[in-house]
């Protein structure tokens, strides 16, 4: 995924969350607040990345909770709202799932081919019941471990936007999720052909799922990070990438991985169509299909 802007802005470049992040400002001025909205996405990775065995997160899935740090509490919270809105396609407790299918690492550790037979169990996938949000403190079931990820990517491209935005009008892209204030922004849409440009306004935001960069290879199958919360397993279908468009970047993210989820690319657009959600559908054959007013 490409942006542009015009006129030219100021730029600050650097990699989170396993991805690579860039910040965009409209200012004659905006070092502080470049340098503070990158300080908090380091931040918000060191407390919600699964990854490192000291994070927030990762004391909570040893442990079960309670655990209280406030931003810790406010993801997982908008993870269940998210569960419950999409009749529990998006999923915070695939953690299990995603490591039996081998993203047990920072995805830049994980091999591209491992030898030998691929042996994938289901592990289990609670949903909201294993998560209690009690006196401003996260609890899980015994055996429940969270992946928040994508929504707590989404999350910190909100937080950089709403530290930007102090000093002018603002877009931030962390690996193809787009978080914006004010100003109008030119986005380049990746599809089956060439680019699709869209517009982006008024503070809004857009992001991507797909199995085209997350994936890797066991035992001769093709696998990737989209668990489908029913089999415990990446999902299959015919869907290579799905774009959503949104008030802010975690509804963008959350909507994108659901109509990910959909079931094939005919049910997503009619999914984004019944639900207003601005999509772009890109099929595994190369097909692109704009749907939910897009078009």
């Amino acid at each position: 995924m490409t942006t542009a802007a015009q006129p030219v802005l100021l730029r600050r470049r650097f990699r989170a969350m396993g991805t690579e992040v860039e910040l965009l400002v409209d200012a004659r001025e905006a070092s502080a607040a470049l340098a503070a909205a990158e300080t908090e996405f380091h931040r918000l990775e060191a407390i919600l990345t699964r990854f490192r065995p000291e994070s927030a997160l990762s004391r909570l899935n040893a442990t079960g909770g309670p655990a209280s740090d406030p931003d810790l509490v406010r993801v997982v919270r908008l993870a269940l709202e998210a569960h419950g809105r999409t009749d529990g396609r998006f999923d915070p407790t695939v953690h299990d799932a995603l490591v039996a299918a081998g993203y047990d690492r920072s995805f830049e550790l994980v091999a591209a081919e491992d030898e030998g037979p691929l042996s994938i169990a289901a592990p289990r996938v609670a949903g909201a019941t294993g998560v209690r949000l009690e006196s401003g403190a996260v609890r899980l079931e015994e055996g429940v471990r969270l992946d928040l990820g994508g929504i707590g990517k989404g999350h910190a491209c909100e937080r950089a936007a709403e530290i930007l935005a102090t000093a002018g009008p603002c877009l931030v892209n962390a690996g193809g999720d787009i978080a914006t204030r004010a100003g109008s922004w030119t986005v380049g849409i990746e599809t089956g052909g060439d680019p699709l440009v869209l517009e982006l306004s008024a503070g809004s935001a857009l992001a991507t799922s797909g199995r085209d960069l997350r994936r890797w290879r066991r035992g001769g199958r093709e696998l990737h990070h989209l668990i489908d919360p029913l089999t415990g397993l990446p999902a299959e279908g015919d869907l290579l990438r799905v774009t959503a468009v949104a008030a802010d970047a975690v509804t963008a993210e959350v909507d994108a991985k659901a109509l990910f989820l959909a079931g094939d690319a005919e049910a997503a657009a009619a999914e984004a169509a019944t639900l207003g959600i601005p999509a772009v559908l890109v099929t595994e054959s190369g097909r692109t299909i704009l749907a939910g007013g897009l078009g």
